[in-house]
């Protein structure tokens, strides 16, 4: 399924959209559909507060990856309030809950990640988190810098509103809230060990019963509060980290030509590495980044060391353009130390794959996304080259990742703090937005299938 989406996407992801477009009256807005809007919206109003009150709550107290035991906690006690069938302790911390409508009908699933990042909150509100927590057994301040409380409040939110429409929903609906999106905080990644929705998959959330259809989003600094935000096909960048190390002679600092300089040589590859985008791949065919991030070696002045170590991350969107770059950077790596006389090890781990929007879904849904924006409300989102693990439920399912927008009306979304920032700023009105485009979507996508 994987490979299907990728090679339509080339074909029909530039006229997806304008074909969306014209489907003011499409699929989604048939039958007692117009009933059901107008539910959503009376729903989503009334439990605004809440939804407010439960993010404030999430954002004070931040959990990392595979730690998000106290929001797994405060969302399995309201499922099983609205009673829902609820699991727990999948992926390690992860929630599913079940709601089965009155009709028979698809299976929809919305996802929320649960984790935060470590990082130390610099944004002056009452609910500022103070948290500390272990990510890699050391201790770090922790702080929802991504928006993953809202998420979690979004899809509690939601919940609650489909909930009380039980009876008219055409389907099930299952709900997943996920941990560890931004990477477990317990152990690094080595490219066979598993986290996140990679794990929630092969745990088998996306079975019993078989899931028809998957829905997520992401709020976005970028974007202005309350504006909706997606494209067909790629979207976010597959993510992949990297490491080499180069191997040299060590000698006097004052002696170079006695040993054999990895510092020199490791400098000449991260050059080296910037003309594979700029010089040997096809530039038209999709864009790619390849970023060194850490360079180490060396612990006196007058010493040429040994050993060099740096690592780094690659952004692609095409699978065959992501193998061919890890050749290439493997090669380049190699044989610039081999000139040298120095030795070079590359090595990857493939962390996340690139988040697929399926085209005929994406189609089908973006006239429901535009209603729920309201007129000038909604964009076409630029590709980006963040990630995110939503790609490991669209290689199994078609789905659909959307953003909605949070920074403040009047405020220039390309100076506000981004995510993962220490000053993110969520702009709360919007998330009622969040609850009624969720919920807009797996009504609309059951009315649609049960034609």
């Amino acid at each position: 399924m994987k490979k299907i989406f990728r090679s339509s996407h080339r074909v029909t992801s530039g006229t997806v959209l304008a074909a969306a477009l014209m489907l003011c009256a499409g699929t989604a807005h048939s039958g007692d559909a117009g009933s059901l809007q107008t539910q959503i919206d009376t729903r989503a109003k009334a439990v605004e507060s809440k939804l407010i009150a439960w993010r404030r709550d999430i954002h004070q107290h931040p959990e990392l990856g595979n730690h998000e035991t106290r929001t797994a906690k405060l969302v399995a006690d309201h499922l099983r309030k609205l009673g829902f069938e609820v699991k727990i302790g999948v992926a390690k911390t992860g929630v599913v809950g079940l709601l089965k409508g009155g009709k028979p009908g698809p299976v929809v699933a919305l996802r929320a990640d649960m984790d935060a990042l470590p990082v130390k909150e610099r944004v002056d509100v009452p609910f500022a988190s103070k948290a500390k927590g272990q990510y890699m057994f050391a201790e770090v301040d922790v702080m929802h810098a991504c928006g993953h409380d809202t998420h979690v409040a979004i899809l509690m939110a939601t919940a609650e509103v489909l909930a009380g429409m039980k009876d008219q929903l055409q389907g099930s609906v299952k709900f997943i809230f996920q941990p560890a999106e931004e990477g477990p905080a317990d152990f690094e990644p080595n490219g066979s060990n598993m986290w996140g929705a990679k794990q929630m998959v092969a745990e088998g959330v996306l079975e019993n019963p078989k899931v028809d259809a998957i829905f997520g989003l992401h709020v976005s600094s970028g974007i202005e509060s309350g504006k909706l935000a997606w494209r067909s096909g790629a979207a976010l960048a597959a993510a992949d980290q990297f490491q080499i190390d180069v191997k040299g002679r060590q000698t006097h600092g004052a002696r170079p030509w006695g040993g054999i300089d990895p510092i020199v040589v490791a400098s000449q590859i991260v050059l080296g590495l910037q003309t594979i985008q700029s010089r040997q791949v096809n530039a038209m065919l999709e864009p790619s980044v390849i970023t060194v991030g850490t360079i180490h070696g060396g612990n006196r002045t007058n010493i040429v060391p040994e050993k060099v170590e740096m690592t780094g991350t690659v952004r692609t969107y095409d699978e065959g353009m992501k193998k061919d770059i890890h050749a290439r950077m493997k090669r380049t790596s190699e044989s610039i130390a081999a000139s040298a006389g120095a030795e070079a090890t590359f090595k990857v781990v493939e962390v996340y794959n690139a988040t697929i929007n399926q085209p005929a879904l994406t189609a089908q849904m973006a006239p429901t996304l535009q209603r729920v924006a309201g007129e000038a409300n909604w964009m076409l989102g630029p590709k980006a080259t963040a990630s995110e693990d939503f790609s490991f439920y669209q290689e199994r399912v078609p789905g659909l990742f959307f953003h909605l927008g949070v920074t403040p009306k009047g405020v220039d979304v390309a100076k506000a703090a981004s995510n993962h920032s220490p000053e993110f700023y969520v702009d709360e009105p919007a998330l009622i937005n969040g609850v009624r485009a969720l919920a807009n979507l797996t009504v609309d996508y059951m009315t649609a299938s049960a034609k």
